[in-house]
């Protein structure tokens, strides 16, 4: 019995949700289906979810939406109509977006009903298809499949006992299509889940169901070793294990959302990502342990940028007890998260999100440091990007950082900060955003490429 998803590129028009009704088709282990709102049909497209937002935005602020409602529409009309399904369909769409804007709550709430429209609808589309192809489908809402989360807005976890009450969905006939993105507070009110969270309700529904195996459909054959946009024709990875997996979806992966592995990690559930342009294609399988070979120490190499360096130098600050705390409690306090926090003898590196502080947080922070801890030196760096090389095998093999360091060298990229050993399966590098693409191309030559 297998949960399978399918993203946003799956379902972009009536093309490719005739194939996802295929290969439902093709494998009568395939019950629960979670599916994404409709994604870019070409390059300039816009995805649903983000005409949504902006008729959302557009509304909440008292300004022309109707443009974007007619475009949204225009959409669902387009894939309704291609797949010759009720004009029903439609009218229940509209009917339900003028519901939501006209309903009595929060300007987050209501943003966070909006955004949902997209995968709610993209569900009863699939469902209706399904059932036009004699399949016994049946959409089902989040409430009643038993996804019961936290109230935060655009950020929702789910909640302890959940998992149980999807377990139940064995009891309902044939195929349950699920939306993905969101789900109920125990108050009954929808929040949905951060962006990219439909992978998020795939995991929960196979964990939940204890499936033998969740697919995640996508638009590539396979995930790559390192970004193809920055490196010509990259290897195959075809097994990673979760460890792996989620350091590469965190440093800029983004076929697979990484908070999506935590449910399916604690029940060991594989996840085999694939090809709905190409479903006979192998994909790749991620697990909870893999033989590692020496000489494939690493499995991949990810990049992100948008992140900022906090650089904070004290003499003897190793002495003084609570320093670390007191900083940290700082960012706190000024309700900045931080992503990683390499430190020395005398000298501590905060490396932040750049949309987490703004230049007018800055300037608090450096004063609120400057004033209660008295450093002697504190600065901000910007246009920082990360690069992990991620591999199982890392903590075992000899000489693996000096491949990255002296391709870092080689490349002619200054290295801001360096964080080995916090984690068992990766090495972090800190350069400048605009040396990102020199770097990884030598960092891949140095492991990829035989000579």
């Amino acid at each position: 019995m297998k949960v399978a998803k399918f993203g946003g590129s799956s379902l972009a028009n009536a093309t490719q949700i005739k194939k996802v009704g295929e290969i439902i088709k093709s494998d009568p282990e395939r019950k629960f289906i979670v599916v994404s709102a409709p994604g870019k049909r070409h390059q300039t497209d816009t995805k649903m979810t983000d005409l949504l937002i902006q008729m959302g935005n557009s509304y909440l602020n008292g300004l022309q939406y109707e443009t974007n409602l007619k475009l949204i529409m225009d959409r669902f009309t387009e894939i309704i109509e291609e797949l010759n399904l009720s004009n029903e369909l439609l009218i229940e769409f509209e009917t339900m977006i003028k519901t939501v804007l006209n309903a009595e709550q929060s300007n987050a709430d209501k943003l966070d009903a909006i955004k949902a429209i997209g995968e709610d609808s993209s569900a009863k589309i699939v469902s209706a298809y399904l059932q036009s192809m004699e399949i016994d489908a049946h959409y089902i809402n989040p409430l009643d499949a038993g996804i019961i989360v936290s109230d935060e807005p655009g950020n929702a976890q789910i909640l302890p006992g959940s998992l149980a009450k999807i377990y139940t969905l064995h009891e309902k006939d044939g195929v349950l299509v699920i939306p993905g993105f969101f789900g109920y507070t125990e108050q009954g009110k929808l929040t949905t889940f951060s962006r990219g969270g439909s992978d998020i309700t795939g995991s929960i529904i196979a964990a939940g169901v204890k499936a033998e195996l969740y697919e995640n459909f996508t638009d590539v054959n396979s995930v790559y070793s390192v970004n193809p946009n920055i490196v010509n024709d990259p290897k195959e990875i075809t097994i990673l294990t979760y460890k792996e997996m989620r350091e590469l979806s965190y440093a800029g992966f983004s076929v697979f959302h990484d908070e999506a592995l935590i449910p399916v990690i604690k029940e060991k559930i594989p996840i085999c990502i694939k090809n709905t342009n190409n479903p006979d294609a192998k994909g790749t399988f991620i697990v909870s342990e893999r033989e590692v070979k020496e000489d494939e120490c690493v499995s991949g190499i990810a990049s992100d940028t948008g992140f900022c360096s906090l650089y904070v130098s004290k003499y003897l600050m190793n002495r003084e007890i609570g320093f670390g705390r007191k900083l940290l409690g700082i960012l706190e306090a000024e309700g900045i998260s931080f992503e990683h926090a390499p430190s020395g003898i005398d000298d501590m590196s905060v490396i932040i999100r750049e949309r987490n502080i703004s230049p007018s947080k800055e300037a608090i922070v450096i004063n609120r440091i400057k004033e209660e801890l008295h450093p002697d030196m504190v600065s901000l760096h910007r246009g920082i990007a990360i690069i992990m090389v991620v591999g199982e095998g890392l903590v075992n093999t000899i000489g693996v950082a000096h491949k990255a360091i002296a391709a870092l060298t080689e490349a002619r990229v200054n290295i801001e900060m360096i964080n080995q050993g916090s984690s068992e399966v990766s090495m972090m590098f800190g350069i400048q955003s605009t040396d990102m693409d020199r770097a990884i191309k030598s960092i891949y030559n140095a492991y990829f490429v035989k000579k």
